[in-house]
């Protein structure tokens, strides 16, 4: 009989990535940079993700992984100009189902789907009525060509997507800039973030909106902010906070994340508990 994997009270569905960058290969991917943050808030943190047998996954110790082989790791080329971020996806590992999900992690009372190269169903989430069900939903919007050179698809092909989730973060870049798209998209979830990079996030809540600053910070490198913010607001909700706190705290960890390089970037212990802890109503 196979070992059943430990208890978890987060579940995260998407491809853990490699991304090449200037300074060398890194792991990367929502999975990475948001487990790690969870790790070190204490959360019991299992994901089901899928890379090549040979990828070294030790950077994510402290999660339960189910790992589904694969001929590749989802690998991106990650290049930065002038703020913004020209991707290349150079290899793809394979979807994600509901069957790779082991029976004792279906009543976990949070899950989040995570895609980075569209590699799950959005409809997934039905999967889990019980549970807090929220979104990373980049990996929907991206599109790429016979290069790789990956694009965003509409942001409007979100419109019938965000219903199925209680919350979901963005950032303004998965949204081509589009402003107009913010309070559309609020609509159709009823809690909504949107990061900004070094000006903080806005968050949609009730029909209320609030932006929420981030601190000035000395940036080396961006990569993963959004998806600690993801994981520290959604950590957050779970365990009380109403919105505007979890953000607030959010912030704070995002800003820190991008003052380290890589998965450096996610926060220690110490840290995600402090950024909590400071957070005012």
């Amino acid at each position: 009989m196979e070992p059943q994997p430990a208890p978890i009270d987060y579940l995260i569905i998407g491809h853990v990535a490699r991304d090449l960058t200037p300074q060398g290969p890194t792991l990367g991917g929502t999975v990475s940079y948001a487990g790690r943050t969870l790790t070190a808030l204490g959360a019991a943190v299992g994901a089901v993700t899928s890379c090549a047998p040979q990828e070294d996954l030790s950077p994510l110790q402290g999660m339960e992984l189910v790992r589904i082989d694969a001929r590749h790791t989802t690998t991106f080329e990650n290049r930065y100009h002038a703020g913004s971020r020209r991707q290349r996806l150079l290899r793809r590992a394979r979807p994600l189902r509901l069957e790779q999900v082991p029976a004792a992690w279906r009543a976990a009372p949070l899950v989040h789907l995570a895609p980075v190269a569209d590699e799950l169903e959005p409809k997934l989430a039905q999967a889990f009525p019980g549970a807090l069900r929220v979104a990373t939903p980049q990996g929907w919007l991206r599109r790429w060509d016979q290069a790789g050179q990956v694009s965003l698809k509409p942001w409007s092909t979100l419109l019938p997507i965000l219903p199925l989730f209680d919350a979901a973060v963005l950032s303004i870049e998965d949204l081509a800039g589009q402003e107009r798209a913010v309070d559309q998209l609020a609509q159709a979830c009823p809690l909504l973030a949107v990061t900004r990079g070094a000006q903080g996030a806005t968050l949609l809540w009730r029909g209320q909106r609030r932006e929420i600053p981030a601190p000035a910070v000395q940036e080396l490198d961006p990569t993963g902010a959004g998806d600690v913010f993801a994981a520290a607001l959604f950590y957050g909700l779970q365990h009380g906070l109403d919105p505007w706190q979890a953000a607030q705290g959010a912030t704070l960890l995002a800003a820190t994340s991008v003052t380290r390089p890589g998965l450096q970037g996610t926060p220690t212990p110490a840290e995600a508990q402090a950024s909590l802890a400071g957070v005012t109503p």
